[in-house]
């Protein structure tokens, strides 16, 4: 007698078919929370910024004029002046505020 050990063809369609149905239920999920998640981020990265001004006043003892004084000064990299969600940041007075 022959004996083969694997899987089937049924077997995997079985699986598979699992499988898409666990994703068809997980994807909207996920998507469905991702503009909570993309301005939980925004707050977390506001207050990087406000700590980052901070850090600028006590070097220089003076708030900066606006962000790019930040990206020119090295307290911030190029390029992070914007939300995740793509608000762009602004300083008034010390204050990091988005527009």
């Amino acid at each position: 007698m022959n004996n083969e050990n694997g899987f089937t063809l049924i077997e995997m369609m079985i699986v598979l078919l699992i499988i898409s149905i666990l994703l068809m239920i997980t994807l909207p999920n996920i998507t469905r929370h991702n503009s909570k998640i993309n301005s939980t981020g925004c707050e977390a990265f506001v207050k990087m910024v406000e700590a980052e001004v901070q850090a600028f006043y006590m070097d220089k003892n003076s708030y900066p004029q606006n962000i790019s004084d930040l990206v020119d000064e090295g307290y911030l990299k190029e390029g992070q002046t914007t939300c995740p969600n793509g608000k762009e940041l602004s300083i008034q007075n010390g204050s990091v505020e988005v527009k």
